[in-house]
């Protein structure tokens, strides 16, 4: 499957059964640096600026990809500047995000989402931004391709799966919080505990790796005890029970599964060399004056303009996981960490008793930018690094 795709990006990237042509691509943009010396774009550098073009879909139409608890302008919240803004990174300029560019690029290939609740709001994300926000019967629910269905008993399926049939282009999103294999203990016991294999990647990811042409993963927030203990999560490695106590403190715990599915891939790309992975860095989160359940806000709405990003080393794990790799780092935390005005805050459809949702993002909003950041890494790849030698 890998071959013939290689084979089909040897020749055009766009072929005649597509309304989009190669002239329609956006053309390679001059970075503002000199002649002399050309630098790979940092888009981890720059400000928010109030753009009126902004935002490419609307919170009220988008409902086939958008859940109603993150479209914000379903909710009572009176303001929405927060739409109005666009990442500008300091030396280079970002190419705008056209829904018709992303699936010329990406046709006749997947791109698979995994990850947590932000990574399942980056997926309805780039949903919204493919499509304006518009349903269309050009796109095709072929979740159970992928075993994506609702088991019985369950709330929602596991991940969702869409295809654009006109480039042949599927975007999925898998949820996998940890990103290592979950396994029950007792399959046959509902209410059995689980391993958390940290050593080990998600099944799903090694079970459709093949199918895949771009991945996105992100962990993070599902790494503290409230979550493995509410979710009956019992840490393994080695296919043995691990609480020692080198992994007590989580972000050890975490530091090892990241590291170990950032391996894993790097190991895969010989035999898939148009693979591309990211591995995306946390999504900050914007309590003050308390946490989720102690009283803390997120309320403001004002953007502290000029507000540069000059934050790094934003996710330790992350970084120190994919040198000397080929996965790529996709550093999205330092840009979100000046848009404490954009989340759900008190609007939230769970804020009746009091808490604020200063985890998750008003849709459209910030985790669009995530996307465009994506975009651009896509359409201008920089330098693979070499394989680490292990």
């Amino acid at each position: 499957m890998k071959s013939s795709l290689a084979e089909k990006e040897k020749s055009s990237a766009i072929e005649k059964s597509s309304d989009i042509t190669a002239e329609e691509l956006p053309p390679t943009k001059v970075e503002k640096s000199s002649a002399i010396e050309k630098k790979v774009c940092d888009y981890t550098e720059g400000k928010w600026v109030q753009d009126s073009r902004k935002p490419i879909y609307s919170g009220k139409m988008c409902k086939r990809w958008l859940s109603g608890m993150w479209a914000c302008r379903l909710t009572q919240r009176p303001d929405f500047s927060y739409e109005k803004y666009r990442w500008q990174p300091d030396n280079c300029d970002m190419p705008d995000f056209k829904g018709r560019h992303f699936l010329a690029r990406m046709q006749h290939k997947t791109i698979a989402f995994a990850g947590d609740s932000l990574g399942r709001q980056q997926f309805q994300s780039i949903m919204c931004l493919i499509t304006g926000g518009k349903d269309s019967t050009d796109v095709q629910d072929v979740g159970k391709e992928y075993g994506l269905v609702r088991a019985r008993g369950a709330i929602r399926p596991d991940g969702w799966a869409y295809r654009f049939r006109k480039t042949n282009t599927t975007v999925l999103y898998y949820w996998s919080a940890s990103l290592c294999e979950i396994e029950p203990l007792n399959p046959g016991n509902p209410s059995t505990n689980f391993a958390m294999h940290l050593d080990r990647p998600a099944w799903f990811l090694r079970t459709n790796l093949y199918r895949f042409d771009v991945v996105v993963l992100n962990t993070g927030h599902h790494w503290n005890r409230g979550k493995l203990n509410a979710n009956r999560w019992h840490m393994y490695v080695n296919g043995q029970p691990k609480n020692d106590r080198t992994l007590r403190d989580l972000k050890s715990a975490r530091n090892l599964t990241v590291h170990s599915v950032v391996k894993w891939l790097d190991e895969q790309f010989d035999k898939y060399p148009n693979l591309r992975v990211f591995m995306r860095t946390l999504s900050p989160r914007h309590f003050f004056n308390g946490d989720w359940n102690s009283g803390g806000r997120c309320d403001n709405t004002k953007l502290l303009f000029g507000s540069h990003n000059v934050s790094h080393n934003n996710d330790p794990a992350a970084e120190s996981a994919v040198q000397g790799t080929r996965v790529e780092y996709l550093d999205i935390t330092g840009i979100s960490e000046l848009r404490d005005d954009a989340h759900l805050s008190k609007y939230s459809l769970k804020s009746n008793n009091g808490s604020q949702d200063c985890l998750h993002w008003c849709l459209p909003g910030v985790p669009d930018t995530w996307n465009e950041l994506l975009f651009a890494r896509l359409l201008f790849p920089q330098p693979k690094k070499p394989s680490a030698q292990i």
